[in-house]
């Protein structure tokens, strides 16, 4: 078997996480937060689906890691980002991480919406 180097191009992968952080390309940032391939920003959680919304041009599927275990998303911002044209996908944050990193390192127009461990 032959491996390569995962190369994300300009991407920012989620190098770590732990209760109240995440790591996201070497800077660490406290609290929920909205990664996308350009950058992360602080994300209100379940009841800012505004944020979530806004990226309808630029994302696909959005994961949306529910903390440290798997977790209905509200049907609210369900319907909000379904109704803006995106897939919302929920999975316990640290599947939502590694995901975002395979799909990101592939070109794939995802976002990870994260709430901490």
């Amino acid at each position: 078997m032959r491996l390569e180097e995962i190369r994300y191009d300009g991407a920012r992968p989620i190098d770590g996480y732990g209760p109240g952080f995440f790591r996201v390309a070497g800077q660490v940032h406290q609290g929920a937060a909205l990664v996308t391939v350009t950058g992360v920003s602080r994300w209100g959680g379940y009841d800012d689906a505004a944020a979530l919304v806004a990226l309808a041009s630029e994302v696909d599927v959005i994961f949306v890691g529910t903390g440290a275990q798997i977790a209905r998303v509200p049907a609210a911002l369900r319907a909000a980002v379904e109704a803006a044209g995106i897939g919302l996908e929920p999975m316990d944050t640290p599947a939502a991480c590694r995901t975002y990193n395979v799909l990101v390192s592939e070109g794939r127009r995802i976002a990870a919406a994260l709430l901490p461990v």
